[in-house]
């Protein structure tokens, strides 16, 4: 029997289902994330200002790193990329420590009905979209007619005749951090609270007996369990430390704060979509400085990770 016949014979014949449905997911990904591709040659042309991209895409003139050189050379780029980092950074430092301690303590209630209670609660922000949220937010801190100026005065820290204005480009980076702490934490929690419910619960048994607290459990056998899965948002959150979600910013943004509230996704398409003088290439350009940095990040990320815990996202 020959090499082919013995892998017919092999093959069932839900094996060829389950390759067309693999390869329909690889045709998915062909023409939706790898054929857009060829877009990014769009950063080594001259586009800026053009009517027709399509057409300057495939035959437009080539300039080199021109695009590249143009937004280093430009002080605008400084401050947003400044802004980026700045806001990432703390977000990074705030937010993501965040959704594990949400996920440890949910897990520590006994009270099932509870437990759902402030799970649900949680979790209802990150389904509203950041048009809505955000107008909420705004709505909420207004420095006429929010309720934040009211409980500062209790506090101290506002008064009638000058009132916080928070969104002002001095508090506009805490209330930015605050509403994504606030939408994305209850969401965040559920990977990590799927990956306690993964644990053998042998491990805690052991541990009572042995006479372990609550804390001493959550110490010596969650938080290890869980590990691997913080690792890899680690990773994942690092790489993205020049990507900021569009919505969130902009919805943000006005006069008063924009020096400190631009950052590079909205900057990005204010340059292209979003200016009379359509630079597309100035901005691919920009967009592959991006996704150039993050990859780098990414590599960092988890090269450091695997020398320090043995684990990686690849």
């Amino acid at each position: 029997m020959s090499a082919r016949e013995k892998i017919k014979k092999e093959w069932k014949s839900t094996d060829y289902e389950l390759i067309v449905m693999a390869l329909l997911g690889v045709l998915f990904l062909f023409v939706f994330a790898y054929l857009p591709m060829y877009g990014i040659t769009l950063a080594f042309k001259d586009g800026d200002g053009k009517i027709n991209v399509l057409r300057t895409l495939f035959y437009g003139e080539w300039i080199g790193f021109d695009n590249f050189k143009a937004f280093f050379m430009d002080e605008k780029f400084y401050q947003v990329l400044r802004n980026t980092l700045g806001l990432n950074l703390l977000m990074l430092v705030i937010e993501f420590p965040a959704p594990i301690l949400l996920a440890l303590s949910i897990n520590e209630v006994m009270h099932k009905p509870y437990k759902k209670v402030v799970q649900s609660i949680s979790i209802f922000p990150h389904f509203l979209s950041w048009t809505i949220f955000g107008g909420i937010i705004l709505a909420v801190s207004n420095v006429n007619t929010g309720v934040i100026n009211p409980v500062l005065e209790v506090f101290g820290l506002s008064s009638p005749d000058k009132p916080v204005n928070l969104a002002t480009g001095e508090y506009i980076w805490w209330l930015i951090i605050l509403s994504s702490l606030i939408k994305s934490t209850g969401w965040g929690s559920i990977i990590y609270l799927t990956a306690i419910t993964g644990i053998d619960p042998a491990l805690y048994e052991a541990a009572e007996i042995d006479g372990a607290a609550r804390f001493a459990k959550m110490r010596h056998i969650t938080l290890p369990s869980i590990m691997p899965t913080i690792t890899l948002f680690f990773i994942l959150r690092l790489s993205n430390m020049l990507d900021n979600s569009f919505e969130q910013f902009y919805v943000f943004q006005n006069g008063a704060n924009l020096t400190r509230s631009e950052v590079l996704s909205t900057y990005i398409w204010k340059m292209s979509i979003g200016s009379s003088d359509r630079r597309f290439s100035y901005s691919s350009a920009l967009g592959l400085f991006n996704s150039v940095i993050g990859f780098i990040l990414l590599l960092i990320g988890n090269l450091t990770s695997k020398k320090l815990t043995g684990k990686g996202v690849f």
